[in-house]
């Protein structure tokens, strides 16, 4: 069974990996439904060790997910609307118990404040504020050079420069690179 599951899982990784690197131009944004990963979140991740990608999360273990409750017909009453992320942040107690279970996937051994419960895809882009898929414990402080990403990406997507889908995109792909070709 557990042969089957990782067989499963090693084909849905590799047909989306070349989705993602099919195209010989610049691949076109998923939508937002093909970020919700529909399938249950395998057990044998709960023993897997990621591994950190420099500033990036292991892909596996911390793809992303959106929210589906967020759309670009609805941004203006979501995401571009003052407030609107602390209506859906999740609990302390929550983000506390999923840091700590995820600092051991990811191997961590120093203390947890040297680490921030992050949201790859973050609530102002339209993610998940509960999927553990979209958590992961980033080393560093809060506030960090993501939140200016993220803040960028908000206000471009807010101001029609950029789709809800590309920014989420751009953002769980790498947000070191989100924003290029995006500032004057």
């Amino acid at each position: 069974m557990l042969m089957l599951r990782l067989v499963v899982m090693g084909i849905v990784l590799t047909i989306s990996l070349v989705q993602a690197y099919s195209h010989t131009r610049r691949p076109q944004p998923p939508s937002p439904k093909a970020l919700l990963t529909t399938a249950p979140v395998a057990p044998e991740l709960a023993t897997a060790r990621c591994q950190v990608r420099g500033a990036l999360p292991d892909m596996v273990c911390t793809p992303g997910a959106i929210n589906p409750s967020v759309t670009q017909d609805n941004i203006s009453e979501t995401i571009c609307k003052s407030g609107y992320t602390k209506t859906i942040r999740p609990t302390v107690s929550y983000t506390g118990k999923l840091k700590a279970d995820q600092m051991n996937q990811y191997g961590f051994t120093d203390s947890g404040r040297s680490h921030e419960e992050d949201h790859l895809i973050s609530l102002e882009l339209g993610g998940s504020p509960s999927d553990p898929r979209n958590l992961w414990p980033q080393p560093g402080a809060s506030p960090n050079a993501k939140d200016k990403v993220e803040d960028f990406l908000r206000t471009a997507v807010c101001a029609g420069q950029i789709s809800l889908a590309e920014a989420q995109h751009r953002i769980a792909t790498d947000w070191t690179t989100a924003e290029t070709g995006l500032r004057n």
